[in-house]
């Protein structure tokens, strides 16, 4: 007899804090790349030259970012030990959440690791690229360190509102919050 089960993946329900979260890092994205087209548009030159100067800049971004989602992802385990020591149940909503901070963080790390090493390729001293090509570069290159600004603002701020949460339910003692199971919700259990 052969059993077969299926296992159906919840999608990712966004809760008023992921939301927040989200929309903040998005609002930070658009702010950190809208200062590059204020620039206008660049000869290919002009990009050469800007590219030099502002890679070391982004190299320290992603190194900076790189270094922050490693210690995003400890502190994680942190929380999750403060998480299961607590006396009150917390809910499994809690513990999505972490969870999708984790994804996210892990992403981003990922993410801007393969940014460095691109980003470390000496495009400007190779001769056999074109001269129109430097504009596209310099934007992509502000673009991607604008995106990573924007996703680990977005991990930082969702990282923010699960500690507050546990720090209202442990430290401060909040016996009606949202991530608690209440009496009755236990009795049915």
């Amino acid at each position: 007899m052969i059993i077969t089960t299926t296992y159906k993946k919840p999608m990712i329900k966004l809760t008023q804090y992921n939301k927040r979260a989200l929309y903040g890092g998005i609002i930070a994205a658009i702010i950190t790349g809208g200062g590059a087209f204020f620039l206008g548009n660049l000869s290919g030159y002009e990009a050469k030259s800007l590219i030099k100067s502002s890679l070391p800049g982004i190299n320290t971004l992603c190194n900076t970012i790189v270094l922050a989602s490693a210690t995003i992802l400890a502190l994680l385990l942190t929380l999750l030990s403060v998480s299961s020591g607590t006396d009150s149940k917390l809910k499994d909503e809690h513990y999505r959440h972490v969870l999708l901070i984790a994804k996210i963080d892990t992403i981003v790390f990922v993410a801007a690791m393969i940014v460095f090493q691109i980003l470390n390729i000496p495009i400007t001293e190779a001769e056999n690229v074109p001269n129109s090509w430097y504009s596209t570069i310099y934007y992509i290159s502000l673009l991607l360190s604008a995106v990573l600004s924007g996703a680990l603002i977005s991990v930082v701020l969702m990282l923010y509102n699960a500690v507050t949460s546990i720090i209202k339910i442990i430290g401060l003692g909040i016996s009606d919050h949202p991530l608690l199971y209440q009496d009755d919700e236990k009795k049915k259990e």
